[in-house]
């Protein structure tokens, strides 16, 4: 699938994706591309922002593409099996905090108990080995439960801005593999 076949929602972490971040470097460079908008990005519902994601799943009018950030992925996986059948094509996931570890915020605490049941759409999760919010086994075994394929990145940090990851030219050629396979 082309990117322009889709419409790109990109889903960003707590406190949302600043202008230097990968996630808004890519949804302005997607002519397809746009930012899954929350009311409240500091103290997060976890309600609040599942329905502002299925809501932005249910206007897209193309078959829908997920690029989503830490807190972004526990939304996105909480809000799956509220999507319109067969709307999301595919789910690019990058850097899932752990909510059973000790270093997840305690804004994102509602996010826990995230689901464990597998993906209706086919997925990449990207984790490094040296994450705060994510081991990589964590990570792998979260990837295992969603169905999803795994790329794990050496010494990646968060893959934000603070770890060195502005423009993260290696994950949007992870994406585009993901593209390919959709």
């Amino acid at each position: 699938m082309r990117i322009a076949d889709a419409d790109i929602l990109v889903v960003p972490g707590l406190g949302n994706a600043g202008p230097d971040h990968w996630q808004s470097r890519w949804a302005e460079r997607f002519s397809t591309g746009r930012m899954v908008e929350q009311d409240e990005w500091k103290n997060p519902d976890l309600r609040d922002w599942t329905a502002a994601l299925v809501e932005a799943v249910e206007m897209a009018e193309r078959p829908v593409v997920l690029v989503a950030h830490s807190l972004g992925v526990s939304a996105l996986v909480h809000a799956a099996p509220r999507f319109p059948e067969g709307k999301v094509v595919g789910a690019f996931l990058v850097s899932p905090p752990d909510h059973e570890g000790k270093a997840v915020p305690r804004a994102a605490l509602s996010f826990g108990d995230v689901p464990r049941n597998p993906l209706p759409f086919p997925s990449m999760l990207v984790a490094s080995t040296n994450d705060d919010l994510v081991s990589a086994e964590r990570a792998a075994d979260m990837a295992a439960s969603w169905g999803s394929d795994m790329h794990l990145a050496v010494n990646a940090g968060h893959i934000n801005p603070a770890s060195g990851h502005g423009p993260w030219p290696e994950g949007l050629m992870m994406f585009t593999r993901l593209m390919q396979r959709l």
